[in-house]
């Protein structure tokens, strides 16, 4: 005789089941934290793989995270400048790979103008305009030459060491401050760091797998976006093809993480918790390096080596408007100070294809001394500022500005500095570590666990990628190992004490 007893309780048991899986489904599948390049493109990926159910959680007011722009000027005469992400570095040469910033760019239609970093340049020093041209084209050999010695060691199989080894290793070394403003230019100005600070090979390698096509990099070109919409419109116009208002929540700060194997939740500021299956992190290494976001439980102390190890650096620019321009009509111009580092690279935007007519002229410092800068007043950067013009110009009467702006990124809690850099003392075991999953369900992505572009836009770009559609998997397969970390990262070889 049938047991007709276990089919009458078979609806009864799904439907006790269904109401218990209900109870404990997390409010969406994933949360991505940070709407900047890496969280949208990450976010995209998703929605690519048929996963939407999803939310990008952004403190700002706006999508763009580092891709900030401001109006700046007296009224009457305003433009639209970038605070932070200016440049697409590396574009496409013929039908090679296309830079994929480039690619958005050209799909959003976004003015941006070649930045001619070598041919367009007027050299200045304490005492006036001097023409030391011929220092800054050695600085250019010499740093070529860095990268090829650095691709030597990579072959030999030796060990990393500091750029500034390296410099010494091919006979540079920069005593004058002409020299070293040169060599600043060449090194400095892209790494934000000091060649002390930096990694030989890793720095090497980022150069070449971003300019030298060679070394597959996309070309050696650079275009500068002077968009009125701001440089952050491409990132912007492309969420908007794909993402729902109910996918967003700007003005949200995120306190804390709480993660296990089930799930996440994440707590903001205002106190508001969210669930999720999974979470993807976009902080900048800086934010995770200063706790400004808690984790329930603690970071694994391998996880905590790998961030500590690597470096935020720190990259500001100052914008100065005058009634006129009287300065150098070349794109750029390069101040060498008896103090290395001071205010060193210039760039006109009152140049016919730029911004002509915006009375705009900027200034670069990186480093410690945007650390310096960043704890002084307004005024008394600016009548720094004004100061070097002064030395620049010795015979004329420096105008006072009309407008001017700094921001402060290494201040900002919600970056703690500009973009990353490699330290020599940070192994590639310490990369895998950085990128690598905590509990399945916490997942890390960033300009910042890029091991070829780490403190380029288009590392941002290609690392939410690879994170969106990871995760995209794992939700499809029902869970997945998530990405692999190494408990210790050892010598090669045992100290002999």
């Amino acid at each position: 005789m049938l047991n007709f007893s276990r089919f009458r309780r078979a609806p009864l048991l799904s439907a006790i089941l269904a109401l218990v899986a209900n109870a404990t489904r997390n409010d969406v599948q994933v949360l991505v934290l940070g709407g900047g390049v890496a969280g949208v493109i990450a976010a995209r990926s998703l929605h690519q793989q048929g996963i939407n159910d999803f939310k990008i959680i952004e403190a700002r007011d706006e999508l763009g995270g580092r891709m900030h722009s401001f109006t700046f000027g007296a009224p009457g005469n305003q433009v639209v400048l970038e605070l932070g992400c200016n440049w697409i570095q590396g574009t496409q040469e013929g039908d090679g790979p296309a830079n994929p910033i480039l690619t958005l760019a050209q799909k959003h239609n976004l003015s941006a103008v070649p930045s001619d970093y070598y041919g367009s340049m007027t050299t200045f020093d304490y005492t006036g305009q001097v023409d030391y041209l011929d220092v800054f084209n050695s600085a250019i050999d010499a740093y070529t030459n860095l990268t090829v010695l650095a691709g030597a060691r990579v072959s030999n199989s030796q060990v990393d060491t500091t750029a500034r080894t390296g410099y010494s290793l091919i006979g540079a070394k920069p005593k004058t401050p002409q020299e070293k403003a040169a060599e600043y230019y060449q090194f400095d100005w892209e790494y934000a760091q000091t060649p002390e600070e930096s990694s030989l090979i890793a720095s090497s390698w980022g150069n070449n797998f971003t300019y030298d096509t060679d070394d597959g990099g996309f070309s050696a070109d650079n275009l500068m976006s002077i968009d009125q919409r701001g440089f952050k419109h491409l990132i912007q116009a492309e969420a908007a093809e794909f993402l729902t208002p109910e996918q967003v929540v700007l003005n949200a700060t995120v306190k804390s993480i709480k993660y296990s194997n089930s799930g996440v939740a994440v707590t903001l500021v205002n106190g508001t918790t969210v669930t999720a299956d999974y979470v993807i992190t976009t902080f900048s290494l800086g934010v995770l390096q200063n706790d400004d976001v808690e984790f329930d439980p603690p970071l694994p102390d391998w996880k905590v080596e790998a961030v500590q190890s690597m470096t935020m650096a720190t990259y500001t620019k100052i914008f100065l408007q005058f009634p006129h321009d009287f300065w150098f009509d070349t794109q750029f111009a390069l101040y060498a100070d008896k103090e290395r580092g001071r205010y060193p690279v210039w760039q006109g935007m009152d140049l016919e294809g730029f911004l002509p007519g915006s009375g705009v002229v900027f200034v670069t410092v990186t480093g410690d001394y945007s650390e310096r800068i960043e704890a002084l007043e307004d005024s008394q950067v600016q009548d720094e500022v004004v100061g070097v013009l002064q030395a620049m110009y010795p015979n004329i009467t420096i105008p006072a500005p009309t407008a001017f702006h700094f921001p402060r990124w290494f201040s900002d809690p919600l970056y703690r500095g500009s973009y990353s850099n490699w330290p020599s003392s940070f192994f590639v075991g310490h990369h895998t570590n950085l990128r690598a999953t905590v509990k399945e369900r916490l997942w890390f992505t960033g300009e910042a666990m890029s091991e070829k572009y780490f403190g380029f836009l288009h590392g941002a770009y290609f690392e939410g990628e690879a994170t969106g559609n990871s995760v995209a998997q794992c939700i499809k397969n029902n869970g997945c190992a998530g990405l692999s970390h190494t408990d210790q990262i050892r010598n090669a070889g045992p100290y002999d004490l």
